[in-house]
C-alpha cells in the first residue's frame, strides 16, 4: 500500500522542537557515508574515499584511520568504501568486513583482520577477496553488509545501475544484481553457502540469494529484539520504498523491482503475476524527496516515546521521519528537517542509541530520542 507522509507540529509526544532532536556529536569528516559499532563503546565512521575512523563515546576522532584503504578503492559518484561489518567475535579473531569498489569497477567483499593485539587498527595487507563481482555500470551498487542475528552475513547489491534496470537483472536468478545475499563466513574457503539458503538445492538460482527485487537496498538493518529485517530501497522516478522481512522468513521473498516500484507497476515485461511479488510496509513520493536512507528501529531507553519506531530519512530533503504500525496501518511522522547534510546514513551504538550522517557536512548527530 502506497502511504502518504504525514507530518506533525512541533509539540509533538516527545516534547522537543525539531531543532532540538539533532545534536552535533562529531564533525570535519569526509564524505561519511556509514557508521558501525563493534560491539563497545567505539563508532567507526566508514568514508567514501576509502578509510575508516574510530570515534570515542565523547564524539573524538582517532587521529589514525582504523584502515585505510584508498589505495584500492574507486572512488566517485556512487562508488568507494559502501560498507563495513563486524564478525560477531570480532572481540577475539579481529575480523571485519568491507564491501568497497575497486578497480574495474568492481564490486569486492573481502575480509580483513586487526594487527595483533591492536583493535583499533585494521591490517590493510590481510585482505581475502570473498565476492567479487564486475558492475555494469557505476551506480546502484548497494553496498551494505551486516551481520543477522543467525550469524551469516548478508550482502546488499543494487541493479546495477543506468536507470530502469535495462537488462532485468533484478529478476534475474543468475546474478547476484538487485539481490540480498546470505553467506556463512565461518565455514568453507572463503565462505560457504547456509544450508537454509531457499535456492541452495535448486541449480537454475545462485545459492547465495537470499531475497530479489532490488534497485538499490541503500542500508538495511536487523531489529535487536524482535530481529525483523528493515530494507530501505531507492526507487526511480517516482517512488522509494521500506520493506520488512520477517524473522521466521525462509527467505526468497521478491520485492518487485523492475516490475514494481513501489506497488506501482513499472515495467511489467517479463514479470510475474503481482501475487508473486513483496510489497512495500510503506512508499512515499518525489519531490522535494528522490532517495530514502534506511535506518532502525529505536531500541535504545524504553522510556523513550520512539521506543519501537522505525527511522528513517531522504537524502534531497534532509528530513527525517518514524514510521510506526499504528492499528495495522503504516504511518510515518515527521521528525523534523535539517537542511546542508545531505543525509547519507544512519548508525547504532552497542546500546541501541541511534545516529545520523550528513554526506555534505560532515557531521555525525546523536538523535535525541526523550
Amino acid at each position: 500500500m502506497i502511504l502518504s507522509l504525514v507530518g506533525c507540529d512541533e509539540s509533538s509526544n516527545d516534547g522537543l522542537q525539531p531543532t532540538e532532536r539533532l545534536v552535533e556529536f562529531t564533525t570535519g569528516l569526509e564524505a561519511p557515508v556509514g557508521i558501525i559499532n563493534s560491539g563497545d563503546s567505539r563508532l567507526f565512521v566508514i568514508g567514501q574515499r576509502g578509510s575508516v575512523v574510530i570515534i570515542d563515546s565523547a564524539g573524538n576522532i582517532d587521529e589514525t584511520p582504523f584502515i585505510d584503504l584508498t589505495n584500492i578503492v574507486e572512488y566517485g559518484g556512487e562508488r568507494g568504501l559502501l560498507g563495513l561489518a563486524f564478525h560477531p567475535d570480532f572481540v577475539n579473531n579481529g575480523y571485519f568486513y568491507v564491501n568497497y569498489i575497486g578497480e574495474g569497477d568492481s564490486t569486492h567483499i573481502s575480509r580483513f583482520k586487526t594487527l595483533d593485539g591492536n583493535p583499533n587498527m585494521g591490517n590493510p595487507v590481510s585482505e581475502l577477496k570473498m565476492v567479487s563481482l564486475k558492475q555494469p555500470y557505476p551506480n546502484h551498487n548497494g553496498g551494505h553488509i551486516a551481520f543477522g542475528p543467525d550469524g551469516y552475513l548478508y550482502i546488499g547489491f543494487g541493479d546495477g545501475g543506468s536507470q530502469g534496470d535495462p537488462q532485468n537483472r533484478a529478476q534475474n536468478q543468475k546474478t547476484f544484481l538487485g539481490k540480498i545475499l546470505r553467506i556463512d563466513v565461518n565455514q568453507g574457503y572463503p565462505y560457504a553457502i547456509p544450508l537454509s539458503n531457499p535456492y541452495i538445492n535448486d541449480t537454475s538460482w545462485l545459492g547465495e540469494i537470499w531475497a530479489l527485487g532490488f534497485r538499490n537496498p541503500w542500508r538495511f538493518s536487523f531489529d535487536l529484539l524482535t530481529h525483523e529485517l528493515w530494507i530501505a530501497d531507492v526507487g526511480q522516478n517516482q517512488l522509494e520504498e521500506i520493506n520488512v522481512q520477517s524473522p521466521a522468513s525462509a527467505g526468497g521473498e521478491n520485492y518487485g523491482w523492475r516490475c514494481y516500484e513501489g506497488d506501482v507497476i513499472f515495467n511489467d515485461d517479463h514479470c510475474l503475476g503481482s501475487q508473486s511479488f513483496v510489497e512495500p510496509i510503506y512508499a512515499y513520493t518525489h519531490n522535494p524527496e528522490c532517495s530514502v536512507i534506511g535506518g532502525y528501529v529505536y531500541r535504545g531507553k524504553e522510556s523513550s516515546p520512539f521506543y519501537g519506531a522505525y527511522f528513517f530519512a531522504d537524502y534531497c530533503s534532509d528530513k527525517i521521519w518514524t514510521l510506526v504500525n499504528d492499528g495495522g496501518i503504516w504511518t510515518a511522522e515527521d521528525f523534523g528537517e535539517f537542511s546542508g547534510n545531505n543525509f547519507s546514513a544512519f548508525g547504532e551504538d552497542y546500546k541501541g542509541e541511534l545516529y545520523i550522517a550528513g554526506l555534505a557536512s560532515g557531521t555525525i548527530y546523536k538523535i535525541v530520542t526523550e
